[in-house]
């Protein structure tokens, strides 16, 4: 009998590339998605397949489902989106994180919670790693996002301690690849649609602030390490620890586009870090895990998915 995965948010971006690759290893999906942010577009090429399965629902909702294991992806993750409704956001978050907590115990599932190197804040450590407990502002424009994070992540080692939960805790950094959404508002997706509608690049500051860039493949490829990995529970840094300035990021972007649109600057935005990239040497060690694809490599692709997407 295959195993059963419950994929939360799982037509969005990066759930949408998990359930892909879970069912070409011959397992059994459960996508759940409300489709606030994930889109059906994303998971079309699935719906036909025997081993995959749609289900409308919002985590803040108690579900019950028969599942072996639980990925919760689920949780609008670029501030556009996560700051169009902050409430919701920390709901998403942290009931989210409950529910589905709650229906890894009843089932006895392993559950892996998809957390994000915003739990690190405007970092003073750097690179981040994962004793770092981070610099975060509790009433800041995105501490919907970075807290509703955090008080999941407590969730989560609360569960294990308290009921011997077989939790998995994994710190995603940026991520980007085919997917992502036109309007989402991340670095990635924002200078690819500019420089393909030939609109200004724009940049925030002067664009001195770093970033490192995880294809989603290599991220997927991670995740799944870690969720069949029998002795690291995490928390886990997943993500690309080569660093790019946002300017030499705009720079390579319009090189592979061809295009000649102009970069034009505009004030960074409220908390916004100013460093950002991880020490991955935990997962080095105990998953077996880094990057493979370089940043050009997975532009190339990104940028193709979008011509594609705009009719560029």
């Amino acid at each position: 009998m295959s195993r059963v995965n419950l994929v939360t948010g799982g037509a969005g971006f990066i759930g949408s590339h998990l359930c892909e690759r879970l069912l070409q290893r011959g397992e059994e999906v459960l996508c759940l998605d409300n489709f606030f942010t994930g889109s059906k577009r994303n998971i079309q090429a699935l719906m036909s397949h025997p081993g995959f399965e749609l289900i409308r629902h919002d985590v803040t909702q108690p579900i019950f489902l028969e599942v072996h294991r639980i990925y919760n992806l689920a949780c609008p993750a670029s501030p556009i989106h996560y700051q169009f409704n902050p409430i919701k956001t920390v709901k998403t978050n942290v009931m989210g994180a409950l529910n589905m907590l709650g229906l890894a115990r009843r089932v006895k599932a392993r559950i892996l919670q998809a957390s994000t190197s915003e739990v690190y804040g405007d970092p003073a450590v750097h690179p981040q790693k994962e004793s770092y407990w981070g610099n975060v502002n509790p009433i800041g424009v995105r501490s919907c996002y970075d807290e509703g994070k955090r008080v999941a992540e407590t969730l989560f080692f609360d569960y294990y301690r308290q009921h011997r939960l077989d939790i998995r805790v994994a710190r995603i950094f940026n991520t980007y690849g085919p997917r992502m959404s036109v309007n989402d508002g991340r670095v990635v997706s924002n200078f690819v649609v500019q420089a393909l509608e030939g609109a200004p690049i724009t940049v925030y500051g002067e664009g001195e602030q770093t970033r490192s860039f995880c294809y989603v493949d290599d991220l997927v490829e991670g995740l799944i390490r870690l969720m069949d990995s029998d002795e690291v529970i995490g928390p886990i840094n997943l993500g690309n620890p080569e660093e790019f300035t946002i300017r030499e990021l705009a720079d390579t972007v319009l090189e592979l586009t061809g295009s000649t649109s102009q970069v034009i600057h505009k004030p960074l935005p409220p908390d916004d870090p100013v460093k950002r990239r991880p020490d991955i040497t935990l997962a080095r060690e105990k998953l077996g895990w880094s990057p493979t694809v370089k940043l050009r490599e997975g532009l190339v692709k990104t940028i193709a998915y979008f011509r594609e997407l705009l009719g560029k």
